[in-house]
């Protein structure tokens, strides 16, 4: 922000501040001065702090330091009722309140345009500000004075006599005073007259209304209005003025009236106008003013020193704060921060004006710390233990972009969902917000093939983030963890036998996963289903559950997505619900006593279809157990040419033992029989000899 010295003295008494003063006391301030040009400077603002691009702005910030006084500039108007009452001469017509917090009028008729006094030339060019002519020049004073951008109408020019501030219609067009054509939506705010748009509104004025050397009578119109419309339709036009700039930092609409009548004085005093009685306003009843609760003793905590209540008070009225005290003591205090202070809402706000007004170095050193380490969270220490268990089994943790490509979205987004996008020019060809983890690490793998990365094994990623859609435009946002690895590939094409291989370990990490979150109770289901999106192959998919919730899903990526992400490679992925893995979080063991007698083990085979899976084999064997059955393992997966196509054999283990004595291998012959013959009934298994 340029400001010049010598204009910012005129807001002080004693206005004596040198170059080398200012740059001390606004850089302990914490707004350090960039570079000096002559008695110009550039001051640093950070983006909470609107208040300080105007010279009032930092002249306040000064005098709260120096204990200087603050020297507001007059803001007296004088009517002239012969100019006849302002709602004569203009009608103020205010739609959008919700955009527009309030918008504020006067006229001033009989002024003449011409040159600027020398005075306010001087000023303006200080600050490297061009004159234009005696009422312009005054619109562009007031904004770098006050920090409250306005603009100047030609009354003469505005169809209906009329100001009507409304969103924009489609396609509409308006040429704005950089003489550009440019075409409107309707998700920006216009002010108009009657008939068409006559500016974009907090951006920039257009040239239909602009005043020139025939303006004999003015609207000066000084508003606020929302800073999210303002930033959109200043980015979407590429077009940043001072007036954007400030409205994006919020001004508020308490500040509008004094701004106003300065401005038209200035106007009646340098075109020699005359003020027509009366303001015009529309919009939203301005906000009550947010009171703050003060403690002392907590200012005392957080800044280290005690600077007592007497100091507090002093203190927060040098930034124009207002206090009263409350309790049964008066130990605590009532706050209200000024209006053009938005960014003083909450009481750590006010703790920290206090601390950069006594400055830093008031703060004594300690040469000791106290650390206190307390344990992280039950869902943080579960997030820890994922991530060490996934490095630990070759995984490398990702940080990908939300963003991604409507094409590559839709090949991820689940059945009954949507893609969201944003509308912003920025995001060029990536505006939509990932309905997947995967859509990132998928970028992220091709980046690492490209760099020809190839670490024994293969790649394996994963990442914890944010996914998003919407449902009837309500938006579905989830936090889920995506995992991918590469399918070892011994030939230049991928065996049946590889991708299956691929896929069991896959499975093999998310039963650890649940394991170590879950415990060894941790009742996870895997079962094959049709792909949710089209990203994965068909066959080779699975929906995976965890005490019979919905967890995620697993399985091979399609052709048309390795393709499409140019993966020489193929890729098995999952993505896992994290709310509901870190719900099982910590797992929980039992201890019991050991056995006092020995069991006996039986393994067997069977051959059953494909499509069966163990989970089903598991639950038929416990249904159908005899005592003194124990429990049922699995051993492993036999498939080949004797077995038949379509079918596996599966091994299974199982334990039997008794409470009180030593089982014979004979008494559990019949618990064995009775187990193959569950299984021939329940999943229509043959005993394999």
């Amino acid at each position: 922000m340029h400001l010049s010295l010598p204009w910012l003295n005129d807001y002080l008494s004693p206005g004596d501040v040198t170059p080398a003063a200012a740059e001390d006391l606004l850089t302990h301030l914490g707004f350090p001065i960039e570079s000096w040009d002559g008695s110009r400077f550039d001051l640093e603002v950070t983006s909470n702090r609107g208040d300080l691009l105007c010279h009032l702005g930092a002249a306040r910030e000064i005098a709260a330091k120096t204990a200087r006084q603050l020297k507001l500039p007059p803001a007296e108007v004088s009517e002239d009722p012969a100019a006849g009452p302002i709602a004569e001469s203009l009608t103020l017509i205010n739609d959008v309140p919700g955009a527009c917090p309030l918008f504020t009028a006067r006229v001033i008729r009989g002024v003449k345009v011409g040159p600027s006094p020398a005075w306010l030339r001087e000023r303006l060019e200080s600050v490297g500000q061009r004159s234009i002519n005696n009422i312009v020049d005054v619109t562009n004073f007031l904004n770098f004075e006050l920090g409250n951008p306005c603009h100047a109408f030609d009354l003469a020019k505005l169809s209906g006599r009329t100001l009507h501030i409304r969103w924009a219609k489609d396609q509409e067009p308006l040429t704005t005073l950089d003489s550009r054509k440019r075409t409107l939506r309707p998700d920006e705010l216009v002010v108009a007259d009657a008939e068409r748009a006559q500016s974009l509104a907090g951006v920039i004025g257009g040239g239909d209304s602009e005043v020139s050397d025939a303006t004999t009578d003015v609207v000066l119109e000084v508003a606020t209005w929302s800073p999210a419309v303002v930033r959109r339709a200043a980015r979407r036009h590429g077009v940043r003025t001072d007036a954007s700039h400030r409205f994006e930092r919020i001004v508020d609409a308490r500040t509008l009236e004094y701004a106003l009548n300065r401005g038209a004085a200035l106007i009646a005093e340098v075109s020699g106008g005359r003020i027509c009685p009366g303001i015009l306003t529309a919009g939203a009843p301005l906000a009550t003013p947010t009171r703050i609760r003060f403690r002392p003793r907590r200012c005392a905590a957080l800044i280290g020193i005690d600077p007592g209540i007497d100091t507090i008070v002093r203190t927060l009225h040098a930034v124009g704060v207002e206090t009263a005290p409350i309790g049964r003591g008066g130990e605590e205090l009532a706050c209200t921060p000024p209006p053009h202070r938005p960014d003083l809402s909450r009481e750590a706000d006010l703790i920290e004006e206090v601390a950069r007004l006594l400055g830093l170095d008031a703060v004594p050193l300690q040469e000791a710390m106290r650390v206190t380490v307390r344990p992280p969270q039950q869902s943080e220490a579960g997030r820890r233990a994922l991530s060490s268990l996934l490095t630990g089994m070759g995984f490398f943790e990702a940080v990908t972009f939300s963003f991604t490509s409507p094409r590559e979205a839709a090949l991820f987004v689940p059945q009954g969902l949507e893609i969201i996008s944003v509308d912003d020019a920025r995001r060029g060809e990536e505006p939509t917000l990932r309905p997947s983890v995967l859509t990132g690490l998928l970028t992220s793998r091709r980046k690492n093939q490209h760099a020809q990365v190839q670490p024994p094994g293969g790649v394996r990623m994963f990442e914890v983030a944010d996914v998003f859609a919407q449902r009837d435009r309500s938006t579905v946002e989830h936090t889920n963890v995506g995992l991918i690895m590469d399918a070892a590939v011994k030939g230049k094409a991928a065996a049946p036998a590889e991708l299956q291989h691929a896929v069991r370990c896959l499975r093999g990490v998310i039963e650890s996963i649940a394991a170590a979150l879950g415990g060894a109770s941790a009742a996870l289901t895997i079962e094959p289903a049709v792909p949710h999106a089209p990203a994965f192959t068909p066959g080779a998919y699975a929906q995976v559950s965890m005490h019979g919730l919905p967890l995620g899903y697993m399985g091979l990526l399609s052709p048309a997505v390795q393709a499409n992400y140019d993966l020489a490679t193929p890729v098995v992925a999952a993505e896992l619900k994290l709310a509901t893995l870190l719900s099982a979080y910590p797992p929980r063991g039992s201890i019991a006593a050991l056995p006092e007698f020995p069991g006996i083990e039986r393994d067997i085979s069977i051959v059953v279809d494909e499509s069966v899976p163990w989970n089903k084999i598991q639950s038929v064997v416990h249904a159908g157990r005899q005592l003194p059955f124990e429990d049922v393992r699995f051993v492993g997966t036999f498939r080949g040419q004797q077995i038949g196509k379509g079918r596996k054999s599966v091994t299974l283990r199982l334990s039997f033992r008794d409470a009180v004595r030593t089982l014979r291998h004979e008494e559990v012959d019949g618990p064995v029989a009775g187990v193959v013959e569950a299984l021939r009934a329940g999943v229509g298994a043959e005993l394999r000899g």
